[in-house]
Parts: structure tokens; C-alpha cells; sequence
């Protein structure tokens, strides 16, 4: 494991934690890359379809995460983040997000590397603060991730004594995130008909997480042989009511046989009942 040499600072900032001034103006950015959004809701839909997001927490994307910053509001939008515990907002929209005024430090924050100035890697500790500066050193995040689709490079570092730590992933490749206790990897496939590597997430047992669509797909899967297996039993109990009926009648043209050997027996002058009894000697 190695870790990203920072310039030695002359005085450390000063960061305080106040809400965001309703006057202030939130970055307006365009998507720089198609696959953010995706990616993000992908994200954030196989945490939501395996039941593990509460109301409680906040999960977003391109949205703003706020320090005060030597009296100065500094906001940094990642692509995607996670935190474990918030206050609930007394109007209907969240603006911005500030930890510790308004709920619990943010726990992960996500980057999608983009083909600009590498900010994802930036130690920049003078304003506009570089983005690993910035997660590491001001809202000290405990886990900043960084994946590159176009070059399907993924990184992961974890906060050690206040300094960002690259991780070795397992065997599968995959890293263990702690705050959501799940392992997370990549994984190529397809997802609204976009197919390329996506990040997912992996329990302790190595099961994959599934999207909500994949959960719809396996239940009508599973609704699909339930029901050929009523049809299969439905043929089953047809066929058993039908081998009853040929039984029956069967049995029904034996003893019609039987009879009209009797009535010819009785027209020969020969008791059919003391024929049978002789036969049987």
C-alpha cells in the first residue's frame, strides 16, 4: 500500500462547519462523461433493491457537500457519496449537505475520472482545492473511491492516521468498503442497454447485489416455472383422471363381455354360473 505525498502546509486550514448561504451559488456544471449517471444510479439501485438503505441516510450524486474553509464555503460535488445518518430537512428539498452541522461525517465519496484536469487526484490545498485534497484533509472521508471506465481502472483509498491509503484488492479483485460492509468490484455487462464495466457490490458471502431490474427478471423467471409446473401438474392430474376413466372403462366392456358369453351359454342350455363353477374345478 502507498499513499500520495501532500506539500507540507504552512498553517493547516481552518474548517468550520455552517450551513450553506441561501444566496449562494451552486455549481452548474454539465456532465463530463456520459456514463456518470449511470453508474451512479447503479450504484445506488442494487443498495435500494437488496433493502439496505434507510431513510435515515443520504445517497446522492453530483450533489453538494459543503465546509467552511478559512471563513470561505468551499462545495464539492462528488459523483457519488454515502452518509450513514442525517437530520431530516423541514422542507421538501436538500440543497446542499453539511456534516457534522446537519448529520454524520460522509463516509464514501465516489469519482468517475473524466478526460479534464485529473481532478479526482488533485492535491491542490489552496483555493479551488484539489478534490482528494479536499476529501482527505477537510471533510476527511473515510473511503474515496476513483474509477476510470474508459481505461476500467478502479481505486480505493481508505483514511489512515488523517492520510488517504491506497488498498490491494482480494483475489476477485474486489475492495471491502467497511461502511456499508460490502465488497465493491466490477463487472461487465449490460444495464439499460448500455454494456460496459460497472461498478457493483458484493456481500460477505461473495453474492452479488442485484439491480432492481435483475430482481424483476428473476422473479418473472420464477413465476415462469411455477407456472409450467401447475401446468405440468394440471397435465399430471389430467392424465391420472384419464387412466381412471380407460380403467373404468375397461372394466365396463369385461363385463359386458362377461355377459354376453353368459347369455349365449343360457341359449346352449348351459347354466353359465355352474360352467364357470366346473371350469374353476
Amino acid at each position: 500500500m502507498s499513499s500520495l505525498q501532500m506539500p507540507a502546509l504552512a498553517q493547516p486550514p481552518q474548517v468550520t462547519w455552517t450551513a450553506l448561504p441561501d444566496d449562494f451559488v451552486l455549481p452548474d456544471d454539465p456532465v463530463e462523461n456520459i456514463q456518470q449517471h449511470p453508474l451512479a444510479a447503479a450504484l445506488t439501485d442494487a443498495l435500494g433493491a437488496a433493502q439496505r438503505l434507510r431513510p435515515e441516510m443520504l445517497v446522492g450524486a453530483n450533489f453538494a457537500l459543503v465546509a467552511t474553509v478559512n471563513r470561505e464555503s468551499v462545495v464539492k460535488a462528488p459523483d457519488w457519496f454515502y452518509v450513514p445518518r442525517v437530520q431530516p430537512v423541514t422542507d421538501l428539498v436538500r440543497r446542499s449537505y453539511t456534516q457534522n452541522l446537519q448529520g454524520d461525517r460522509v463516509a464514501i465519496v465516489m469519482e468517475f475520472l473524466s478526460a479534464s484536469d485529473n481532478g479526482e487526484l488533485s492535491v491542490r490545498s489552496t483555493p479551488p482545492y484539489g478534490k482528494l485534497y479536499f476529501y482527505e484533509h477537510i471533510l476527511q472521508v473515510p473511503t474515496y473511491v476513483i474509477y476510470d471506465p474508459g481505461a476500467i481502472a478502479l481505486e480505493v483509498r481508505c483514511l489512515e492516521n488523517q492520510r488517504y491509503i491506497v488498498q490491494t484488492p482480494d483475489a476477485a479483485g474486489r475492495f471491502w468498503i467497511p461502511e456499508l460492509n460490502l465488497f465493491l468490484g466490477l463487472w461487465q455487462g449490460e444495464r439499460l442497454a448500455q454494456t460496459m464495466h460497472w461498478l457493483r457490490w458484493w456481500d460477505e458471502a461473495g453474492n452479488l447485489l442485484l439491480w432492481s431490474s435483475e430482481q424483476a427478471e428473476q422473479e418473472r423467471q420464477r413465476a415462469e416455472q411455477e407456472r409450467q409446473r401447475a401446468e405440468q401438474e394440471r397435465q399430471r392430474a389430467e392424465q391420472a383422471v384419464q387412466q381412471v376413466a380407460q380403467e373404468r372403462q375397461r372394466a365396463e366392456q369385461e363385463r359386458q363381455r362377461a355377459e354376453r358369453l353368459a347369455a349365449l351359454l343360457r341359449a346352449q342350455g348351459i347354466d353359465p354360473d355352474s360352467a364357470a363353477g366346473t371350469n374353476s374345478d
